[in-house]
């Protein structure tokens, strides 16, 4: 058995639902430590719902004003799982790794405990092979990613920005290949923004309309507006801004009363092109050019991120190439990741990490085959970060 496939199963064995770690960080920090990282805990959150946080970080061989000039990589990730859902309807026990037909079952294995077991493994290696490598290396994990994301993170980010840490490069392990590992990563995300509208209007007996004032049908033309709308046209990297209803909520449940008020509930997924505040503004515009005596309330849930082609975006490409032989694909689809708070301090952050089809799902799995693969392309892309580290260090000293 690898040591990636070991740790990656000793991690799943560990019940860590969110909020709970279960232990995944003693663990991860017992391997951290011998290595020469300083592992910090910054644990956060009521008693009642805490949340675990490891901040790791070794830094390079130089000290005084060099050290200054060195980048920092980290890896970044989260060892807390969703629900397991009906446990009847899993082929084995989510929290006893199991072996079928090639693939490693158990809640997390692809989201993402397989990432962070090849995350240390790369290091160690990288390590054994540089033992004075001309970069800072760390460690993010929390236990609220699948969560309300307030306590993990977030708190973090926060406690780092205070002290003036600077990072320069991020890979978050996120579940991010589709077919293959390596076929696609994430070099950005969407923005998320949140509205709750409620249309007052007056309560009364449906066959006397004239006493009464929909409140429905007030804002349905307005709600036709806004779907309608072209928020922005995306760019090169993101697809235009989208805004969809998830939920409306009216009426008192009688077929003979118009209610006194709707309630709608709706999200922008935003690309770089439309800020929140635009987009807020642009709301309120629609609902009082229809005239609606209306109360929102936002709720901004992060702001797109994204990163451009460039030191590490390359560095990952190009052992993504050497390893698997694949010419990855860049994308920012899908949902939110810690990545939106990461990027807040690092100007460079992607996501890579193993396929992602079975993602919460009952029987959860990874193949047992991507695993080694993704931890070699984490470890060559430290390489890769060495190599730029060592032929800028090179040209400084010829000048």
């Amino acid at each position: 058995m690898s040591r990636t496939l070991h740790l990656a199963e000793q991690l799943i064995s560990l019940p860590s639902t969110t909020p709970d770690d279960a232990g995944c960080l003693e663990l991860l920090a017992a391997r951290l430590a011998p290595l020469g990282f300083t592992c910090e805990r910054l644990d956060s959150g009521p008693a009642d719902f805490r949340v675990s946080n490891l901040w790791a970080k070794m830094p390079a061989a130089l000290a005084g004003q060099a050290q200054a000039a060195i980048k920092t990589v980290v890896f970044a990730g989260h060892t807390d799982v969703v629900p397991t859902g009906p446990l009847a309807q899993w082929s084995s026990d989510p929290f006893v790794p199991t072996h079928r037909d090639g693939r490693l079952y158990g809640r997390g294995a692809s989201d993402m405990k397989t990432s962070i077991a090849a995350f240390v493994v790369a290091v160690e290696e990288f390590l054994a092979a540089t033992p004075a490598p001309l970069l800072n290396l760390a460690f993010l994990l929390t236990s609220d990613e699948e969560g309300p994301s307030v306590d993990g993170t977030k708190v973090v980010v926060e406690q780092l920005q205070a002290r003036a840490e600077r990072l320069d490069y991020c890979i978050v392990g996120e579940p991010t290949s589709v077919e293959k590992t390596g076929d696609m990563i994430k070099n950005g995300r969407r923005g998320t923004l949140s509205g709750k509208l409620t249309v007052r209007g007056i309560q009364g007996h449906i066959a006397y309309p004239q006493l009464a004032r929909n409140p429905i049908h007030q804002a349905v033309p307005a709600l036709a507006e806004l779907a309608a709308t072209a928020w922005d046209a995306g760019n090169a990297f993101f697809p235009p801004t989208s805004w969809q209803i998830s939920n409306i909520h009216g009426g008192t449940g009688a077929t003979n009363v118009i209610p006194g008020d709707v309630v709608v509930d709706f999200n922008f997924r935003f690309s770089t092109e439309s800020t929140a505040e635009d987009l807020k503004q642009r709301v309120h515009a629609v609902l009082d050019r229809h005239g609606l005596e209306y109360d929102l309330r936002w709720t901004l849930g992060g702001e797109p991120f994204l990163t451009t082609p460039g030191e590490l975006v390359h560095a990952v490409q190009q052992a993504i190439a050497a390893e698997t032989g694949l010419a990855t694909e860049l994308s920012t689809t899908g949902g939110t990741s810690d990545g939106r708070f990461i990027a807040r301090i690092c100007t460079q952050v992607i996501e890579l990490g193993p396929p992602n089809a079975s993602i919460h799902k009952i029987d959860e799995h990874v193949v047992v085959a991507d695993i080694e693969p993704l931890k070699n392309i984490y470890r060559r892309t430290l390489e890769n970060l060495q190599a730029q580290a060592e032929g800028q260090a090179g040209g400084s000293e010829r000048a």
